[in-house]
C-alpha cells in the first residue's frame, strides 16, 4: 500500500547540508499499522512529510497503492491533495474558529466531486460516532479537551476515507493515563476500518503497543524493521538493544564458538564465562558485548540450584520502587547491572543475592 524505494532529502541552511533520509526504503502492506523510530533528527519525520507530499525529496521513489506518487527518475510528482491521505499533526491543527462538525466537515468540502449535504452530514456524524464524539458535533473546538482534540484531528483525518493515515508524534501531548488510552483506541479503530497506518514516534511504548512492524532509524536510516517482539527481544546492533527499552552492557575480552551453528557461544567478561545465543551470521572475530534484559535475569532463591550456566554472586546496591516493579541494582566483579523483580520479591540494599542469565535471553553482538 505504501512503498518508498531508496529515499533520499538533504536540507540546506546557507552553505551547511543536512542529510535527513539517505536512503530508506519501506513497504507498508494493506491494513498493516507501522511505525517509524527513532530520536530527534533521525528522519523518521522527514520520511512521513515526504510521503505526504509535504516535502520533494532529491532521489528516490513512492508509491501510494498503484499510484505513483513521486519519482525522481521519472519526474512524477502528485501534490498532496490529490493522493488520498488523511494525516493528523503532532499539534492536532485543529481551527480554533470552526466547530467540532465543521473541522470534520472541512476535508469534505474540497473533495472534488463534492459530496452532497446530506451525505456531508451522514459522513461526519458517523466519524464523530467512531471516535466517541457524537455528542460534541456542535461544541467550539476550543472547548474541547486534550483528548478529545485528539479524537477531533482523527475525525478529520478519516472522514474522506483515505488510503492510507499518517500519524506524526499524535499522543506527544496528552498526560500519561490518557496515552495509554488512546494507544489502544487508535490501534482499535484502524484495525476495524482497515486503513493502512504509519505512525511517527519517539516513544517506544507506543511503537510497541501498536505495531505490526516498527522499522527503528538512526541517521536518515531504517536500521532494523519487524516485528515489535522482534525487534525488543533480538535487537541487530548495540543501538536497537540500547534505544528500544533498557539493556545491561557488558564487555566480553574474548569469543568462542560453543555449537557448531554459531548459535550457542561462550564469551569471556570480567564476570567470567557467559554463555550466550548469537546469529547465524554473528563473527567470533569481532568486538563483543552481552546484553540482557533487567527483566529477564533472574534472582534465584536462597536454596533453589545454582550449579546452571550464567550464575552469578552480586550485592545490591540500589532499590527503586516503581510501583508493578522493582529496580534492584546490584554489582558483580565492580560491574553495575541491574534486574526488575515484582515488589514482594524485591531484595534489601546491602544484601548479596544470586542471579541467573537464561543462556536464550543473553544476546551477543558486536560492538
Amino acid at each position: 500500500m505504501i512503498k518508498v524505494d531508496n529515499l533520499w532529502l538533504t536540507y540546506h541552511s546557507g552553505k551547511e547540508r543536512v542529510p535527513a533520509a539517505r536512503g530508506v526504503t519501506l513497504d507498508v502492506k494493506q491494513g498493516q499499522f507501522v511505525t517509524l523510530l527513532g530520536p530527534s533528527g533521525c528522519g523518521k519525520t522527514t520520511t512521513l512529510r515526504c510521503i505526504a507530499g509535504l516535502e520533494q525529496p532529491d532521489e528516490g521513489a513512492i508509491t501510494i497503492g498503484d499510484e505513483l506518487v513521486f519519482s525522481a527518475a521519472s519526474g512524477a510528482w502528485v501534490p498532496p491533495f490529490r493522493r488520498n491521505i488523511g494525516m493528523v499533526f503532532q499539534s492536532y491543527a485543529i481551527w480554533p474558529h470552526m466547530s467540532v462538525f465543521d473541522n470534520v466537515a472541512f476535508p469534505l468540502l474540497h473533495l472534488k466531486p463534492r459530496p452532497k449535504k446530506a451525505q456531508i452530514q451522514e459522513r461526519v456524524l458517523r466519524v464523530l460516532d467512531l471516535v466517541q464524539l457524537g455528542n460534541y458535533a456542535n461544541r467550539p473546538a476550543p472547548h474541547l479537551s486534550g483528548g478529545q482534540q485528539q479524537r477531533l484531528a482523527l475525525a478529520r483525518a478519516l472522514v474522506a476515507e483515505p488510503r492510507v493515515l499518517l500519524l506524526d508524534e499524535p499522543l506527544s501531548n496528552l498526560d500519561a493515563k490518557l496515552r495509554d488510552e488512546m494507544r489502544i483506541e487508535i490501534r482499535d479503530l484502524a484495525k476495524r476500518l482497515n486503513v493502512t497506518t504509519l505512525l511517527v514516534t519517539h516513544e517506544q511504548i507506543e511503537a510497541l503497543t501498536m505495531s505490526d512492524v516498527v522499522a527503528v532509524m538512526k541517521d536518515g536510516l531504517i536500521v532494523q524493521a519487524g516485528t515489535p517482539t522482534e525487534i525488543y527481544s533480538r535487537p541487530k546492533d548495540l543501538y536497537v538493544a540500547q534505544f528500544v527499552g533498557r539493556t545491561n552492557l557488558i564487555q566480553a575480552r574474548r569469543t568462542s564458538l560453543e555449537s557448531a551453528d554459531k548459535i550457542r557461544v561462550s564469551v569471556e567478561t570480567d564476570l567470567g564465562a557467559v554463555i550466550c545465543t548469537a546469529s547465524a551470521s554473528y563473527d567470533i572475530r569481532l568486538p563483543t558485548t552481552v546484553a540482557i534484559r533487567p527483566e529477564d535475569i533472574e534472582m534465584l532463591d536462597s536454596g533453589e540450584d545454582g550449579s546452571s550456566d550464567n550464575v552469578f554472586e552480586g550485592r545490591v546496591e540500589k532499590v527503586v520502587f516503581l510501583g508493578e516493579s522493582v529496580d534492584c541494582f546490584f554489582q558483580v566483579q565492580n560491574i553495575p547491572l541491574v534486574l526488575k523483580v515484582h515488589p514482594a520479591r524485591a531484595p534489601a540494599s546491602g544484601v548479596n543475592i544470586r542471579v541467573r542469565f537464561p543462556v536464550a535471553r543473553c544476546l551477543a553482538m558486536p560492538v
